[in-house]
């Protein structure tokens, strides 16, 4: 848009709602600066139990140190766990809904079950029973299986072809 084909009241009010979302963004800003500055003072002075509540300047600290105790590799291992999950998930879901798309009598044979199935608590359908389908470390008793998948094998791209 051409300044020059501005009104001047255009201009200012332009102005002024700028000069708003300023005084918004530094009135935030202000609220979060007193929230933390209050909650360090009062677990400093032993208002509140910095045990339970923490403080800001030890959470600042701890968040710092990520990396002396491998949380940045537990979080990327949890991410890559994740999104295989997703994307395995996706490509099944995907495929089953072509194949009931593409045959009626499937469609029709599977419907019930399928209903059923969406009716189900989601933590009904979980892996495993004790340790809710924790698979890459598992080391117990199910020593990584799972109720459906052997889930050592995740991590090697041929358990996907090895039968062909």
């Amino acid at each position: 848009m051409n300044k020059k084909l501005l009104s001047k009241e255009r201009k200012q009010y332009l102005k002024n709602r700028k000069c708003k979302q300023y005084l918004v963004t530094l009135t935030q800003i202000a609220i979060l600066v007193a929230f933390l500055a209050i909650w360090e003072i009062l677990a400093n002075k032993k208002v509140i139990d910095s045990f339970i509540m923490s403080q800001p300047s030890r959470i600042w600290q701890t968040f710092m140190n990520l990396t002396s105790n491998d949380l940045v590799h537990h979080i990327g291992v949890t991410v890559y766990e994740t999104m295989i999950g997703f994307l395995v998930g996706t490509g099944l879901g995907i495929m089953i809904a072509i194949v009931l798309w593409w045959s009626n009598f499937l469609s029709k044979v599977a419907e019930p079950y399928l209903v059923v199935l969406n009716s189900l608590p989601k933590v009904a359908l979980r892996t495993s029973y004790y340790y809710l389908g924790r698979c890459r470390n598992t080391c117990y008793y199910s020593n990584g299986s799972s109720n459906f998948f052997n889930c050592n094998d995740f991590g090697k791209f041929e358990w996907i072809f090895g039968n062909r």
